[in-house]
């Protein structure tokens, strides 16, 4: 899809379609790319190129959001083929996508090789020397066209988001939450928080939206999935959820039966919001939508309880 102000989303055919998004921007005949996807994703990446006539040699960046692998897992491979790009990334992320065996390990533990090579195929390492790191406040020149990265810590401490002025929006990976487009209606977009292992922590989540929100952005581009507009009150509703969702696991007690728990009550959490949101989709069909999130989220939840002290 092709938005104003040279803005093309790419559905990188992650899971399923309209899924997982990856964005590319053009200006003045020059290209950076947010968010790739996996491996899988790279012919898709290098499509839109093309579709925006332009080559692989007319891309200046790769800028990641984060290096969780729905995002980054292809960035290596990517890399191969854009011959004058350079990756941008948070500095936390930065030594995963250099040496990416420790994220493959963690995943590899999660996932099994099996499911691994299904989904993100063999993960790249992205040479040292064309790796940019994006301190908060990093500005990067996309052909004069000046990108803002800050750090927006709260889905995973190695996110940032990147604010393009021309356009007034930010792409913020996981940051603004998951906002499927099968679940809009004419009250518009409904977004809930993500807050996939490991590293959930509510209060700075909440500040990272704030901080977005103070830059009075007209549309927020999230990874999961696309263009949505009426921020101020998706922002409002995610911060309740937020809230909502650390309630529900500080009085969900530790055990066996937790992760079941935590399930059931997030469906009961986010069912509600969605039937009053106005979607008519039955049940089924929605938590065919989110049930892998509620599955995510409800595993955040565990580990962020699991660490915070009572």
């Amino acid at each position: 899809m092709t938005h104003a102000h040279g803005i093309h989303t790419i559905d990188t055919a992650f899971q399923r379609a309209h899924f997982d998004a990856a964005y590319l921007i053009v200006e003045n005949g020059r290209a950076a790319f947010i968010d790739c996807g996996t491996n899988h994703s790279v012919p898709a990446m290098l499509a839109a190129l093309a579709d925006a006539g332009l080559t692989p040699a007319d891309v200046d960046w790769l800028i990641l959001t984060h290096v969780h692998l729905d995002h980054a897992g292809g960035a290596g491979l990517l890399m191969q083929q854009l011959p004058n790009a350079r990756l941008v990334v948070h500095p936390r992320g930065a030594p995963h996508m250099i040496d990416p065996s420790k994220l493959i390990a963690g995943a590899t533990a999660v996932y099994g090789e099996d499911e691994m090579a299904r989904s993100y195929g063999t993960i790249q390492a992205v040479p040292a020397e064309r790796v940019t790191i994006a301190d908060d406040g990093h500005v990067v020149d996309l052909a004069g066209r000046a990108l803002l990265c800050i750090d927006t810590p709260g889905h995973a401490r190695h996110h940032l988001c990147v604010w393009d002025t021309r356009s007034r929006s930010w792409f913020t990976g996981d940051t603004f939450g998951l906002s499927y487009r099968e679940l809009d209606t004419a009250h518009g977009a409904y977004a809930f928080p993500t807050t996939s292992p490991v590293q959930f922590e509510p209060e700075p989540l909440k500040a990272s939206i704030a901080r977005m929100l103070s830059f009075g952005p007209e549309a927020m581009f999230p990874t999961h999935y696309d263009r949505v507009t009426n921020v101020a009150r998706l922002a409002a509703s995610l911060v309740e959820q937020i809230d909502a969702m650390a309630a529900i696991v500080r009085a969900t007690p530790p055990g066996d039966g937790r992760h079941e728990a935590l399930k059931i009550a997030l469906e009961a959490l986010y069912l509600p919001r969605i039937r009053a949101h106005g979607v008519t989709l039955d049940d089924a069909a929605v938590l065919d939508v989110i049930g892998m999130d509620i599955e995510l989220n409800a595993q955040g939840l565990a580990v962020w309880a699991d660490r915070t002290p009572a």
